[in-house]
């Protein structure tokens, strides 16, 4: 990847700005803001990496024909130029309202190293020179935008480069020569040098930086049946001092994709600037993670005798549950039973100041296992409880962990009469706390990754719990490879 690439990388986080056509007008379900020190941190890389770049870069031959004053007329030529060594001193990448951004280079200079040749009617002479060129000024402007696709894309607007002065010094005491350079040379090379500094940067822009972003999925996979959209939901929005890029942050079922009932709820991101990046990630987002975990049943489950640990006092069998229901074991002797629950609908994760909270409601039917593998529906029990989350943010994802409340039981249908609820409190508070939650928990403990482009670390690390959103805060370090 190019030095302009790179440099841009680390301010833009990949220049993850793109409209997602279509999505205009909806709240974003992510919104991810760049501060003007998480800008700062890019112009700063932004010269460390373009420094090499120039330094890499051959600078075309230039020639042309002369005239002096009772001489005559010549040739010259410069050639094999090199930059040996530049110096980059100030650099400031800012926000444009409605455009993209600006980046600005100023106060640099590059040394400028070749040879020489002038042929005359009556000579031939070579030799080598250096040039010192000082006060450069450089100045760009991109434009950020997407494809139909909602990938990004970015172009140079506009490049303009101005070299304040130049040092000229050519090998022997040809006076001639170096007034020959100043009076008919050097407008010819501040002209070559500035259109290539433009030349180099639109073309790492070009071959660099947007290839580069093309491999950015919109499509984040979570695991094998969930990914994360990550589209934007319109073009980004700039201020003096910060980007602010709005993601649709919607997780859904890589199969079996449909419409969600449910909107994304406005988000009034903090006025905060002490780290580089934020993220603003709505309850939008772990809902409709809930629902696509809803849909494909992962929290649904079945409890046989086989699952209960051998010392518990309790069995899934109808000698067992004449505690709970004293005529199931007189209709159906020594036979075992069958827990089957499920969700009666996803679970939706409550964000106040502070708290993480659901309340899930689920349906339990039993049924007893007859001698003829047929199952025999005997009680249906509702099932509430409440439940408090705690949020963690690491250096790329964000991870969770479920703390149950204690659960209530109603009985909804018996077809043997009286039912001991209390009991059944008992059974299913110690299954949904040992079983049921841990396997919840190592899901959630896989987390869902955040919008990075590759080389990206994240670190000093903020995590805040506001009404419908949660607040992450980050500084920035491009990992160089």
């Amino acid at each position: 990847m190019g030095a302009l690439a790179r440099a841009l990388l680390a301010a833009l986080l990949g220049i993850l700005l793109t409209p997602a056509p279509g999505a205009l007008g909806t709240n974003p379900g992510l919104v991810a803001r760049i501060t003007d020190k998480g800008l700062e941190y890019a112009a700063r890389e932004g010269l460390v990496t373009l420094q090499k770049k120039l330094r890499e870069t051959k600078l075309p031959d230039f020639f042309g024909d002369f005239r002096i004053k009772h001489v005559g007329r010549g040739h010259y030529e410069f050639h094999s130029l090199d930059i040996p060594s530049c110096e980059l001193s100030g650099s400031a990448l800012k926000p444009l309202a409605g455009r993209g951004l600006s980046l600005t280079i100023s106060d640099s200079s590059v040394q400028v190293q070749g040879r020489w040749k002038v042929r005359m009617s009556f000579l031939k002479m070579d030799g080598h020179f250096n040039v010192h060129v000082k006060g450069i000024t450089i100045s760009v402007t991109l434009l950020l935008g997407s494809e139909d696709s909602g990938r990004p894309t970015v172009t140079t607007s506009s490049c303009n480069s101005h070299i304040r002065d130049l040092d000229v010094d050519i090998s022997g005491d040809l006076r001639w020569l170096l007034k020959l350079f100043h009076d008919q040379i050097e407008s010819k090379f501040r002209k070559m040098l500035e259109t290539k500094i433009c030349s180099m940067i639109d073309k790492s822009v070009t071959s660099d930086l947007q290839p580069y972003l093309q491999t950015l999925p919109v499509i984040a996979e979570i695991d094998s049946f969930a990914g994360v959209d990550y589209s934007l939901t319109e073009a980004p929005r700039a201020t003096a001092n910060m980007l602010d890029i709005m993601f649709k942050g919607e997780i859904f079922h890589l199969d079996q994709r449909s419409a969600v009932p449910f909107l994304a709820p406005a988000i009034d991101v903090p006025e905060d600037h002490d780290r580089m990046l934020y993220f603003a990630v709505s309850d939008y987002v772990f809902n409709t993670a809930s629902r696509v975990y809803y849909q494909a049943g992962y929290l649904n489950f079945s409890i046989t005798d086989d699952m209960i640990p051998p010392d518990s006092i309790i069995r899934l069998t109808t000698k067992s549950f004449r505690a709970f229901l004293p005529l199931i074991g007189k209709l159906y002797p020594n036979m075992n039973l069958e827990l089957q629950g499920a969700l009666l609908q996803a679970p939706l994760l409550t964000f106040s100041p502070g708290n993480l909270s659901l309340a899930p409601q689920l349906g339990i039917d039993a049924f007893v296992l007859l001698p003829n593998s047929l199952k025999q529906f005997v009680f249906r029990l509702g099932v509430t409880t409440n439940i408090s989350a705690t949020l963690a943010f690491n250096t790329s994802k964000i991870t969770g962990l479920l703390t149950p409340g204690r659960v209530q039981v109603e009985l909804k249908e018996s077809k043997l009469g009286f039912f001991n609820v209390e009991m059944m409190e008992a059974l299913l508070n110690y299954y949904i706390r040992e079983t049921l939650y841990p396997k919840v928990n190592d899901k959630l403990a896989e987390g869902f990754p955040l919008p990075l482009p590759r080389h990206i670390q994240l670190h000093d690390l903020l995590l805040q719990i506001h009404k419908d959103f949660l607040f992450l805060g980050a500084n920035v370090q491009y990992m160089r490879v």
